[in-house]
């Protein structure tokens, strides 16, 4: 579990987060949605330590991640998955070599015990034998595939997802919403998700965060999400004309 104690953040004169305080649940999609400038990718930032908070605290299962020095992160963070938003893969590097890399940089893992790794993952997100293939050679969805399999290497407690299905097709951003779904519940995974995807809200939300001006503006589940009296909150889902066929 990941929690966040009343955290603020300021860059300058501008409050981004105001006093947030919020739960991500082991073994469930936890989703962060909000208006573009809303305050969600602020948090996740400051959930993973690239941004420092101005106060509060922030806890992955009762460890004071916003309290450690920079070493006694270290620890945590080999516990931390990230899919980057477009993958963020290495263009000179193979497959193969890009899920190599958080084990190279991070055990004393051999080759072969790398090799292994490798392929387990490929096989995960099922590109198997997909090796030897660079990034120029994907389709989108592959390469968010690949990166999936690079965030999950170091076989992390925490995943961390960053705008999981930009620039993906409905049909391929629901395969990488069922992968992220089936991850996250067979190894019990924190996965939080950052998304503006109603789809994925809708499909893979077990608990959703709506962040609003920089607050906690609403807490529920896909199950509620489309039954509640938030104006903003109901502004934000039916924003699209699908969605408001829904109402």
């Amino acid at each position: 579990m990941i929690e966040a104690k009343n955290i603020s953040k300021s860059f300058g004169d501008n409050l981004v987060l105001k006093n947030v305080s919020v739960k991500f649940e082991k073994g469930k999609s936890n989703l962060i949605i909000g208006q573009s400038g809303s305050g969600k990718t602020v948090l996740m930032k400051c959930l993973i330590g690239l941004f420092e908070v101005d106060k509060g605290n922030i806890y992955f299962d009762d460890r004071d991640f916003s309290q450690m020095s920079f070493n006694e992160r270290k620890n945590i963070r080999k516990e931390l998955g990230m899919l980057f938003q477009g993958g963020a893969l290495f263009d000179s590097m193979t497959v193969e070599d890009n899920i190599m890399f958080p084990l190279t940089m991070y055990t004393d893992q051999t080759m072969e015990e790398k090799k292994e790794r490798v392929n387990f993952c490929l096989d995960w997100v099922n590109l198997e034998n997909a090796n030897r293939l660079y990034p120029a050679e994907l389709s989108g969805g592959m390469i968010k595939r690949v990166a999936i399999a690079r965030a999950i290497s170091m076989n992390p407690q925490y995943l961390f997802c960053d705008e999981p299905n930009s620039g993906l097709d409905p049909q391929t951003a629901g395969v990488i919403d069922e992968l992220i779904q089936r991850l996250t519940q067979e190894f019990q995974m924190t996965t939080v998700v950052n998304t503006h995807d109603m789809n994925s809200v809708i499909k893979i939300g077990d608990t959703i965060s709506f962040i609003y001006k920089g607050e906690l503006w609403w807490e529920g589940d896909k199950e509620h999400i489309m039954d509640t009296d938030n104006k903003e909150l109901n502004d934000f889902v039916f924003a699209t004309e699908l969605t408001k066929r829904l109402k």
